[in-house]
C-alpha cells in the first residue's frame, strides 16, 4: 500500500510539472491500481495473489523505469518504492 499511495502522490505532482509527463502520470496510475489489487488479494488469501504480485512486479518495475527518467524529488521517491515493491512481490 506504501508503493501506491507515492504512485498516487507522483502522478498528482507530475500533473504540475512543465512539459509531457502524461506516460509518467500514466504508469504511477496503474502500478498503484496493481498495487492495491494484490495488497487486497494477499490480504484475503486469494489462491491468485502469486499471479497479481507476478503482474505487480512488472509493472513497478516499469514505473519505476520511466520514474527514473525524470529529475524530480517526487518520481525519485517512486522509483525506489516501486523497485522495492517489485523485488517483494518477485520473492512471493
Amino acid at each position: 500500500m506504501e508503493c501506491a499511495a507515492i504512485c498516487h502522490h507522483c502522478a498528482s505532482m507530475d500533473q504540475k510539472e512543465i512539459g509531457n509527463m502524461k506516460k509518467c502520470t500514466q504508469l504511477d496510475m496503474e502500478c498503484a491500481a496493481i498495487c492495491e489489487a494484490a495488497a487486497t488479494l494477499m490480504s484475503l488469501g486469494s489462491s491468485k495473489a502469486r499471479e497479481i504480485c507476478k503482474l505487480c512486479a512488472d509493472l513497478c518495475d516499469k514505473c519505476a523505469s520511466e520514474c527514473e527518467r525524470h529529475d524530480n524529488e517526487h518520481c525519485r521517491e517512486c522509483a525506489i518504492a516501486c523497485r522495492n515493491c517489485a523485488a517483494i512481490c518477485k520473492n512471493m
